[in-house]
């Protein structure tokens, strides 16, 4: 008999204590992306502040750059705080994440523009992406073990879907504080003050979320493995004994990832800076294509619940190689915003085969003593080398006149990735998280 399902005093949670763990756990979930994805969605109109230029592109640039910097500091978040949440539980990972992001976002809402400070504006906007980057590398790994942990084994993929629900709510979150403030004030004051409001709200509400997590359940799996004395979680045990499933994670991240973002975080610019829509119009647009995004995850991961997640992950690949280019190249000369929407519906139906169920899918590869840090790390490596620097990559491309190679680039890691599908096992089936 394993570790994981030896007996001890830690009886498996009733599917009320669960229902409510997940929820509490998905509400910090949102907060921290949130305060994440803020920075994304106001970038239009603090770059000018921080990166004084008069060329829209080179300051979205110069933006993308930081916004890729914070990738940098994921990884050693994920390694930091994925061993934390090994050794000392999942509900301590999820407590420390918050409380550096809104540290992060306060900074970010307090400090004085270029014309100001100089160039201590834009150095003080990489610290606190340096300190968002080390929260979200270690919140990925916490919440995606501690809501595959406390889910059950039938409906796994249904209620670990729910990471990425509450991750697209606290972008779209963000883009409805966009919208409220752009009908609410007018584009001098937004570019003069505004900007600076979602910061503090994503500063205030991650305090809140602080006391929450305090009071989260933990996991049974985390409680069995410490109780019969299970390897301690670490790098070393991680490349040694888990090789195989962290190169895996990492292959199969590649190509979701850089399709998320190229979608949803990239997508926002794109419609201006290429498509020639109105900052409003490529505002709504995403904020609409996101919320029926969102919707379709819970859908979705409970079809994996039935028909295993490998058809899921193959059907992302396989649709991603044919339509990525068509649909870029399609809207990058649409001017119709009902198009548009339709067009970026489109990508998001198809990229949801990744994001609903890659949660679960990464939880399911590794035992309970390194599933934080096996979650969490070569997610982290993945996310830096390609998500974080999707934006960058896009732009700098436009401006070099190349920019249908960045929806061939795209493509290509995709491809990558769906190599990976064909060949794993379906960890539907070959699960390592043991409880019922």
């Amino acid at each position: 008999m394993s570790a994981e399902t030896a007996s001890i005093e830690t009886s498996a949670p009733t599917q009320g204590q669960r229902l409510k763990a997940i929820i509490g756990g998905s509400t910090g979930n949102l907060v921290e992306w949130y305060d994440w994805y803020a920075y994304s969605a106001f970038t239009l109109y603090f770059a000018p502040h921080f990166f004084p230029s008069e060329d829209r592109t080179a300051q979205l640039l110069s933006a993308a750059g930081i916004f890729a910097v914070g990738f940098l500091m994921r990884p050693i978040g994920a390694w930091l705080m994925g061993v934390y949440a090994d050794r000392h539980g999942r509900k301590s990972g999820l407590t420390l994440s918050v409380a550096l992001m809104c540290a992060g976002s306060l900074l970010i809402a307090v400090t004085p523009g270029y014309e100001t400070i100089g160039v201590a504006a834009p150095l003080m906007l990489v610290l606190a992406r340096l300190m968002q980057g080390l929260s979200i590398g270690g919140e990925y790994g916490a919440s995606a073990t501690y809501l595959s942990e406390m889910a059950g084994k039938n409906r796994r993929g249904f209620f670990s879907s729910f990471q990425y629900v509450t991750l697209i709510a606290g972008q779209l979150v963000a883009i409805c504080v966009l919208l409220l403030l752009q009908a609410t004030l007018t584009e001098a004051q937004l570019d003069a003050w505004g900007w600076r409001i979602p910061f503090f709200i994503g500063g205030l509400l991650a305090v809140i979320v602080f006391w929450l997590r305090r009071g989260l359940a933990e996991t049974q799996s985390f409680a069995v493995a410490k109780a019969a004395g299970a390897p301690k979680s670490g790098f070393v045990e991680l490349i040694t004994n888990h090789p195989r499933e962290t190169l895996t994670v990492m292959l199969l991240t590649a190509g979701g990832t850089i399709a998320f973002y190229a979608y949803s975080i990239y997508m926002q610019k794109f419609l201006v800076n290429t498509s020639g829509l109105s900052r409003q119009v490529a505002s709504q647009i995403n904020a609409a294509t996101l919320f029926a995004f969102m919707l379709l995850q819970p859908v979705a991961g409970a079809l994996s619940d039935r028909i295993g997640r490998k058809p899921l992950m193959i059907g992302f690949g396989v649709m991603g190689m044919l339509c990525t280019y068509p649909i870029f190249a399609t809207l990058a000369v649409t001017k119709d915003p009902l198009v548009a929407g339709l067009l970026v519906m489109a990508g998001l139906v198809i990229v949801t085969g990744y994001t609903s169920i890659n949660a679960v899918v990464k939880a399911e590869l590794f035992p309970a003593h390194i599933r934080a840090l096996g979650v969490a790390l070569p997610y982290a490596l993945a996310n830096t080398l390609f998500g974080g620097t999707a934006e960058f990559v896009a732009l700098w491309f436009k401006q070099a006149g190349m920019e249908q190679a960045f929806y061939i680039y795209v493509t290509v890691m995709i491809a990558i990735s769906l190599s990976v599908y064909v060949k794993m096992r379906d960890t539907a089936k070959h699960s390592q998280i043991r409880e019922d």
